[in-house]
């Protein structure tokens, strides 16, 4: 499965848990007036809103180059999943928050707790089945190793975004639960009103880190260094004595790059046999890179 393909899945599968988990939670909310369960309804709906969001930068940018954006529309999925954090942090963070500081004032009583934790049960289940679908694809995909390395060096947005929205969910939904249950036994809705500022709080740090990854991808993050290790081990091979004076390779999408570097052809005098040369280091690379989608090349004996 593409890159591409593996991330669309796993956003329709948390889009479809999140619609399900959304639903349940309001009418939990709306029975049992518990503040924290209300935030997680509302951080719910904010992922689903999410969810759609990310299938429309999918979708966007796939669209082919032409003369206003010569470089395809890759990073549509940058510009997407960065709204995705400013909604996880706004709609969802400062509004729980709201809600969580508002209970705290009114020391209102909550009622039917059974059925809030249920809900609560339910949707844990829902979302760790997203979760782990979720985490299944970023270990096809992650290269990297641990977990953090791919997080911090992933270039696809939408899988990134996916992973942590999800992670975020699990630990606000842990957050509600327990909460719930001390409002419960103490009789005490200060409790019920901390969880929703707790789980606001989740949601604000969760959506600034995000924020700063996905901000890397839209100034133009490198790509990964296997691709300029390849290219300098390459021109080794076929410029005798040649080097690389310089190389650029930028992440123009979650699953395009532009490289472009400035060799040395070394002994190698004949022009001809020069661009023949450097035709077989650009098929060698793209065969070796899927993801090199530009390839500039030029031959120089000063940077």
């Amino acid at each position: 499965m593409s890159s591409a393909g593996g991330s669309s899945k796993v956003i329709l599968i948390a889009f479809f848990a999140n619609l399900g988990i959304a639903f349940a939670k309001f009418i939990g909310a709306f029975i049992s007036g518990s503040a924290s369960l209300l935030a997680e309804a509302i951080h719910s709906v904010v992922d689903c809103s999410n969810q759609v969001l990310l299938l429309i930068g999918n979708k966007k940018s796939q669209k082919p180059a032409d003369a206003i954006h010569p470089l395809g529309y890759g990073r549509e999925a940058f510009f997407w999943s960065f709204i995705v954090a400013i909604l996880l942090f706004s709609v969802g963070g400062l509004f729980a928050i709201y809600e969580g500081v508002h209970k705290l004032n009114e020391h209102s009583e909550i009622s039917s707790p059974l059925l809030g934790l249920g809900i609560l049960v339910f949707s844990l289940i829902l979302e760790g089945y997203s979760f782990f679908a979720c985490l299944k694809e970023v270990r096809a995909q992650n290269k990297l190793g641990s977990l953090w390395k791919w997080f911090k060096y992933t270039k696809n947005s939408e899988l990134l975004v996916i992973f942590t929205e999800d992670a975020a969910a699990l630990a606000g939904l842990m957050v509600a639960t327990i909460c719930l249950v001390i409002a419960w036994i103490t009789g005490l809705s200060y409790w019920d009103a901390l969880g929703s500022i707790l789980v606001g709080i989740i949601l604000v740090c969760v959506a600034v880190l995000l924020a700063v990854e996905v901000k890397s991808f839209i100034i133009g993050e490198a790509a990964s260094d296997d691709i300029k290790d390849f290219i300098q081990n390459k021109t080794k091979t076929l410029f005798p004595n040649g080097k690389v004076l310089n190389i650029i390779a930028i992440q123009t999408g979650s699953d395009e790059i532009m490289l472009s570097c400035k060799v040395h052809p070394g002994d190698v005098t004949n022009v001809d046999h020069a661009i023949d040369l450097v035709n077989q280091l650009e098929r060698e690379t793209k065969a070796h890179f899927k993801a090199v989608k530009w390839q500039f090349v030029e031959l120089d004996r000063e940077d």
